[in-house]
């Protein structure tokens, strides 16, 4: 069932517009999207069904696109739908943090790091490049794969850090496992990163580890 069959005054289409989008609940946002259901099933139907089986919102927009287009009624269209809505969220936090004073501001850049990492079901490491005014000049995902499979390589952090005349950097990245608590290794590359670009005069302000709703600062633990 479409979301325009729906009588009038009772589909999530109707609660959005006239009590606006904080009134829906998950399921009914995400019908909203997904605008249509299937044979026997409605889009909101559908919409309970998927956040059953993925454990939430958070865990529907980790899904990679097989497991998604592996569920009933999921095809091309719906699926390209979710993601197009979770880029547009994701640039345009990417915006606001690159507005000039929002990182005079912790809770906003995890938020910007929560919407650009947060929803990835692979290990990405991601690097804000910033002037002396702490503004960002650039957000650039460097290496995917966990840190032990993917190597970081401080060389290519400077050579980026220098093409983009950065006085500071902040380093993230994301645990698909959705814990956001530091390994071994996040400690290890954390010092192999600050020690060489300390050479270079480059600051490093945080590394912030994203996991399920939450995020872990270094810079705010006491570790850099």
């Amino acid at each position: 069932m479409t979301i325009a069959r729906w009588m009038p005054g009772e589909g999530p289409r109707d609660k959005l517009l006239e009590r606006g989008a904080s009134s829906l609940s998950d399921a009914e946002l995400l019908a909203v999207l997904l605008h249509t259901g299937y044979r026997d099933c409605s889009a909101l139907d559908m919409a309970c069904t998927l956040l059953r089986e993925f454990g939430g919102i958070g865990g529907l927009l980790r899904a990679d696109q097989d497991s998604l287009l592996s569920c009933p009624g999921v095809g091309p269209v719906k699926y390209s739908r979710l993601r197009a809505a979770l880029e547009i969220v994701s640039r345009q936090a990417l915006e606001e943090v690159s507005a000039g004073s929002v990182l005079n501001s912790p809770s906003e850049t995890r938020r910007f790091l929560q919407h650009h990492l947060g929803s990835r079901n692979r290990e990405v490491f991601t690097c804000l490049f910033l002037d002396s005014q702490n503004r960002v000049q650039r957000c650039e995902d460097l290496f995917l794969g966990t840190l032990d499979g993917a190597a970081v390589y401080p060389r290519e952090v400077a050579v980026r850090a220098l093409q983009y005349g950065a006085a500071a950097v902040i380093f993230a990245h994301n645990h698909p496992s959705g814990v956001a608590e530091p390994s071994s290794a996040d400690r290890r590359i954390t010092e192999r990163l600050q020690s060489a670009l300390s050479l270079l005069d480059i600051r490093v302000l945080d590394h912030i580890i994203v996991g399920a709703g939450r995020e872990y600062s270094f810079a705010e633990e006491g570790l850099l």
